[in-house]
């Protein structure tokens, strides 16, 4: 199997829970924030819904040369817009993992901060680390966000305090 081939799968699989916690983003919530210093709840989940096809940009090109000036994550300004970021955000990753061979995922990807080499690994290691694991790592965030606001919490890799797929009610459903 290519690389490309496997990390497209998990790309898939993962993307039906996070579709369905963006799903549950209220509307009216989206500025909340569970600290001064976190995002607020409109910048975290339309990260998550940006991140796959962000960071498959990214990883298209050689290298990143970033700055000293601060990042600033925009929000969503309406919960409406965040399915659709998702789905925009899925093409554009499948489209850009999905043309590159084995050859080109083991090719050196560069970040560097104001000049200095900050990351120099493998373009399949960019897309497992930070498309991947930084995905979930956000949407975990994302699910204590929506917790502390009284969301029910689909189900991501089995039980949720509110859903269970096991049930034999949830599964006769499917």
């Amino acid at each position: 199997m290519a690389i490309r081939d496997s990390l497209l799968q998990e790309l898939e699989q993962e993307s039906r829970a996070t579709r369905r916690l963006l799903e549950r983003v209220p509307d009216a919530q989206l500025g909340w924030k569970p600290h001064d210093k976190s995002m607020s709840l409109g910048q975290l989940a339309l990260h998550v819904a940006t991140t796959p096809g962000g960071v498959a940009e990214l990883a298209s090109h050689d290298s990143k040369e970033t700055r000293s000036a601060d990042f600033v994550q925009p929000a969503a300004k309406t919960a409406a817009e965040l399915v659709p970021a998702l789905e925009e955000s899925l093409a554009k990753a499948k489209a850009i993992v999905g043309s590159m061979d084995d050859a080109t995922m083991g090719q050196t990807w560069t970040l560097k901060h104001d000049g200095q080499t900050v990351m120099a690994i493998p373009r399949a290691a960019v897309l497992r680390m930070i498309m991947l694991n930084h995905w979930y790592h956000h949407r975990g965030q994302l699910s204590v966000y929506l917790r502390q606001l009284n969301v029910p919490i689909p189900s991501i890799y089995g039980p949720s305090a509110d859903e269970n797929p096991f049930r034999v009610e949830a599964v006769a459903a499917v």
